[in-house]
Parts: C-alpha cells; sequence; structure tokens
C-alpha cells in the first residue's frame, strides 16, 4: 500500500525540545495518557488533543493509541522519554501532514514466516507493490517494516522508492534502528541451566533478535557454544543452552503448546545458533 494513499499515525524520531526524565513520567495508564496529551497539545502548538480514554487520544480525525508505547515504558523507564518523544514527534507530524512519506526512523526489521509473506501479498491487489522478504532460516524470514503507534506495517518496494533507499539501504537502516532500540541481548536473557527453557516476551521485536544473529553471540557461549531458540508468537522467544535430545524435545513441546494456544502465532520450528548461520533443528 501507497503511504501517500492512506492515513495512518507513524513513529518519527527526534527530541522535545525540553529534557525529559524518566522519573517526570508517570506510570498509571490514566496519568501517563494526560501527560502524553500534554506533550502532544505543545508539540502541535494547542492542536485539539482529547483523551478519549486511558490510553486513548484523539488528535483531530485521528486516533492514537499508547498501549504499546505504555507498554514499552513500563518495562524500560530510561528509554521511556526517547519513545515518547518518537512518538509525540511522530503524531504531530502526521496531524500536520497525513500523506507525508515514511520515517526513516521509524523502519524496523520483523521476522514472519514465508507463508505469512504469500498470504499477505495474495491479498493484495494483483498490481499491489511487493513486499520484499529475505531468508532468514527454515521457513522464517525477515521482512522490513515501518513501526507505528497502531500497527506494523511491511515496506514495500514502492515505499523503499518514498524513503529514497535501496532495498540493501532499507535493511540496513532496519538493521540499525533495532540495534538502537533493543536492549543488549545479555541485559534481558538469562542463563539458563540444564533441564531449564529461558523466555523473552511481551515485545514485539523480540523475535526480530533473530536477525541479529551476531549479537547472540554472548549468550552461546555463556551455554557452552549450545543454543537453540524457538519463537512460536510474533513477541516471544524461547530457548535452552542443551543441545540433548530431552532438552530439545522439552523445547519443541514448549513452543507448540506455546504457539497452539497464541492468537498471534508465529512458528513451530527450533534454531540453532551457530557462529555462521541459523540451523533448523528437525
Amino acid at each position: 500500500m501507497s503511504w501517500r494513499r492512506c492515513r495512518v499515525l507513524v513513529v518519527f524520531s527526534a527530541m522535545v525540545c525540553s529534557p525529559v526524565h524518566a522519573q517526570d513520567i508517570p506510570r498509571g495508564e490514566a496519568a501517563f495518557t494526560e501527560y502524553v496529551a500534554t506533550q502532544l497539545r505543545r508539540e502541535t502548538g494547542g492542536a485539539a488533543i482529547v483523551v478519549k480514554g486511558p490510553l486513548t487520544l484523539a488528535v483531530g480525525e485521528l486516533q492514537a493509541n499508547l498501549d504499546r508505547i505504555f507498554a514499552y515504558c513500563s518495562r524500560d523507564r530510561t528509554g521511556c522519554a526517547r519513545e515518547i518523544s518518537t512518538y509525540v514527534k511522530g503524531v504531530a507530524q502526521i496531524h500536520k501532514d497525513p500523506f507525508a512519506p515514511p520515517s526513516k526512523e521509524a523502519v524496523r526489521v520483523l521476522v514472519r514466516t514465508q507463508a505469512y509473506v504469500t498470504m499477505s501479498q495474495a491479498a493484495l491487489r494483483k498490481e499491489a507493490p511487493k513486499l520484499q522478504p529475505r531468508e532468514l532460516a527454515g521457513g522464517l524470514v525477515m521482512l522490513p517494516a515501518i513501526d507505528m503507534p497502531r500497527s506494523l506495517q511491511m515496506l514495500t518496494d514502492e515505499d523503499n522508492r518514498a524513503l529514497g533507499l535501496s532495498v540493501d539501504e532499507v535493511f540496513k537502516l532496519g538493521f540499525a534502528n533495532l540495534r538502537a532500540r533493543l536492549k543488549p541481548l545479555m541485559e534481558v536473557a538469562k542463563v539458563v541451566r540444564p533441564g531449564q527453557i529461558g523466555h523473552l516476551s511481551g515485545d514485539v521485536y523480540h523475535p526480530s533478535r533473530l536477525a541479529l544473529r551476531e549479537s547472540w553471540s554472548p549468550l552461546a557461549k555463556a551455554h557452552g557454544g549450545k543454543l537453540i531458540v524457538a519463537v512460536p508468537t510474533t513477541d516471544t522467544v524461547l530457548y535452552v543452552g542443551d543441545d540433548t535430545p530431552t532438552a530439545i524435545g522439552a523445547l519443541r513441546a514448549l513452543a507448540k503448546n506455546v504457539w497452539i494456544r497464541s492468537p498471534n502465532q508465529l512458528s513451530t520450528e527450533l534454531l540453532r545458533w551457530t557462529p555462521k548461520r541459523w540451523e533448523v533443528v528437525y
């Protein structure tokens, strides 16, 4: 879908004029909503910003949902001010020019299945721009996308032109933006003992960490070079630091169970980390 044919709220990245400290940002949903509304009024020069409910704002004819940014701030207070700044600048820009091209700062790389790509492309009209998957491992692929407050929009070759970038440059930018947004893996992933299964959950970019394969090296090293992962949902990574049949079987069973129960299914495949690539565990 062309960015000039749809009305969306895109996350742009920039700093607000005055410094904001984490301790100044409210933790409750209602107070947080009022806080962001105040920031938006300041950024838009007094536009009509209406609080419709907890984590929901009306910005003129547009609706801005704050659930994702609130969840992020609940997990990471140190990065909260930056994310609010990104959000506020983005909403203000879209309010001013709803047909502006996508922002380079909002480009990300997502991990999805090839089946997802095939189904998504088939749902578009025949002459629609093409999605841009790149193989990751097994049935998993990497896709460039734009992070929006309400959803994640896959980038097409037409969007590349709007950004003024080649497909290689789009992926390079998406990887760089992921590295800037994500905490180092060893700050969020625990080293697990034999018989234990580690997990990362609650962030739509956890599976995207697989696209940054080199970032898994410290965790693999901590497990003696043995690391097997699964991404059963679009916000969950499971892993073991063991490659015994028992450990692999337990991980496979848990991944399948999580996948079956989830509305945002991703994959039940298991991948083994190696210094050069991810390899499917059969």
